[in-house]
């Protein structure tokens, strides 16, 4: 009897690997399907999301539309000149940390535009205690020093503002070296007159829709998302357009 050559034979080690079996076609059907469905909720989501950004924004739009005479208020502090064609104005609580650190930017937009744009500043007292700073800044504007007096607030906030409530007997504190007659500054901020202005404000605000800060509007236009960018963008837009 002849021997079989077992030199051609496979191994265990050499074996040639099997492909792997196919999974059955209805088993691909329903991840097709499943992947289908996964994308056009996405789809969906963002449509949707889209579609209500789009539907809050002309909303606001239409809001500051009928309530023209809630932005112009001949009382508030303004800066720039009067004749500028791009006017901002910007609703703030003197507490809002995030007030604080658009103010730069916006001083920034003003300088490299000299004469172009107005800056209206309204107040508003969402945080615990913030109508005490805005009584110190409308006093202090009465001497002539209502933005220094603003940045000095700014640049402390973090010492009178604590927790997002304002400490009172804090916010004198920042105020040494403004140059301010104190002595007066506490008598005036006590005055009916700016309660008044305060109450103004307040109300402007709520016609406005204002519900955060800062909240700005720029030629009667509010941003149509909030954000550093979207500020810049619409103000050089409106500054293309009134000085071509």
């Amino acid at each position: 009897m002849s021997r079989k050559s077992k030199r051609n034979q496979p191994t265990s080690d050499n074996q040639v690997p099997q492909a792997p079996e196919a999974p059955p076609a209805s088993r691909v059907n329903r991840i097709g399907v499943f992947v289908g469905a996964a994308v056009v909720l996405l789809l969906a989501f963002a449509g949707a999301a889209l579609l209500y950004k789009g539907e809050k924004a002309q909303s606001a739009q239409t809001i500051v539309a009928k309530n023209q005479p809630a932005l112009a208020n001949d009382q508030s502090p303004s800066f720039g000149d009067p004749d500028a064609k791009v006017h901002i104005v910007e609703f703030f609580d003197p507490a809002c940390e995030t007030c604080a650190a658009f103010f730069p930017h916006v001083k920034t937009l003003m300088l490299e535009n000299p004469g172009k744009i107005r800056l209206s500043l309204r107040h508003v007292t969402f945080h615990k205690g913030s109508e005490h700073a805005v009584r110190v800044l409308e006093a202090a504007r009465g001497q002539g020093k209502y933005l220094p007096t603003l940045e000095a607030l700014y640049a402390s906030q973090d010492q009178w503002a604590v927790n997002h409530e304002v400490r009172a007997d804090l916010v004198w504190n920042a105020l040494g070296r403004v140059g301010l007659d104190l002595e007066r500054l506490r008598k005036d901020s006590s005055g009916a007159d700016i309660a008044q202005r305060m109450e103004r404000d307040m109300a402007d605000a709520r016609a406005l829709g204002v519900t955060k800060t800062p909240e700005f509007f720029v030629n009667g236009r509010p941003l149509p998302r909030f954000g550093l960018e979207e500020l810049q963008s619409l103000v050089k837009e409106e500054l293309r357009g009134a000085y071509p």
